[in-house]
């Protein structure tokens, strides 16, 4: 059986390597992190064990509307309004939802326009009761936000 196995090292492509494919990051770099059910571009500025503290800089996607517990029913007790982090906000993110951020970083108040245009269009496509409660909750954040 070993003479099987051996005959593999002559094609190097079927080796199989199992690596950490966690990335760790150095205070300073840029990243992006999903915190909840937003996505933000950021900096690293502290490290935790298990997670990196970020500073916003940038929104890539607005947090979702409602109870997360009830996913897409708009007929619970407490509908939540999750606003997006601010502008420089620090949030402690768990290291696997932390990865490499290459690229330009828009301005923050754009990517905020952006992410919410892009949920709201999403929703406004769907003629569901969470669709429709959902939309009301991110045209009431798009006042709140001065957009």
């Amino acid at each position: 059986m070993n003479d099987f196995f051996d005959s593999f090292s002559y094609f190097p492509y079927y080796k199989l390597e199992v690596k950490n494919m966690r990335e760790t990051f150095e205070i300073g770099e840029i990243v992006t992190g999903i915190y909840k059910t937003g996505k933000y571009i950021g900096e690293v500025t502290n490290s935790r064990p298990g997670s990196y503290v970020v500073k916003v800089l940038a929104v890539l996607k607005h947090p979702v509307q409602g109870d997360l517990h009830n996913v897409k029913q708009a007929d619970v007790p407490f509908f939540h309004e999750r606003r997006a982090l601010a502008f420089r906000e620090q949030t402690n993110i768990p290291e696997q939802m932390v990865k490499k951020y290459e690229g330009e970083i828009p301005d923050y108040t754009k990517s905020l326009k952006l992410a919410l245009e892009t949920q709201m269009n999403s929703f406004s496509e769907d003629d569901s009761p969470f669709a429709e409660r959902s939309l009301e909750t991110l045209e009431q954040l798009k006042k709140d936000y001065k957009l």
